[in-house]
């Protein structure tokens, strides 16, 4: 679909090292987590992908988007550092959440590292609530 001067599209292995690019110039990337895993992982599965919006200049943003048949989760929200404030993010989340209602999910989740009060203050003002939940996790890979 194109808006905006973009085309979001899911992407596939040959988006992927731009994508992985974007993703570590923003900071998602983390030692313990595998981008290139996690981008393979998600294309590959039928209840995940990522999607991208893409210009002649590349991949501009992104999100990882996924369901287990109730509730989605998006991961990997990511915009150019250099296109920030034009409504990229916006965008991305609306086509996640587009994604997701095509594949019959009926909630989004997402998780935000507390510290990061300007990803909190984003999504607080797309419409999003923190719930009164404790997240808690195990590795299963180390």
């Amino acid at each position: 679909m194109l808006t905006g001067g973009v085309d979001v599209r899911e992407l596939t292995t040959a988006d992927r090292d731009q994508t992985i690019a974007l993703w570590h110039a923003v900071g998602l990337t983390r030692p313990w987590n595998d981008p290139v895993a996690d981008f393979d992982r998600a294309i590959a599965s039928p209840v995940s992908t990522v999607l991208g919006a893409v210009d002649l200049g590349g991949v501009a943003a992104t999100v990882m988007v996924g369901h287990d048949g109730h509730r989605g989760w998006v991961y990997y929200l990511a915009a150019d550092p250099d296109r920030r404030r034009r409504g990229l993010g916006r965008q991305m989340m609306a086509a996640a959440e587009g994604w997701l209602r095509e594949h019959g999910a009926v909630k989004l989740n997402l998780m935000v590292r507390s510290d990061n009060d300007g990803a909190v203050g984003f999504y607080e003002r797309l419409g999003y609530t923190t719930d009164a939940v404790v997240v808690l996790s195990r590795r299963l890979v180390e």
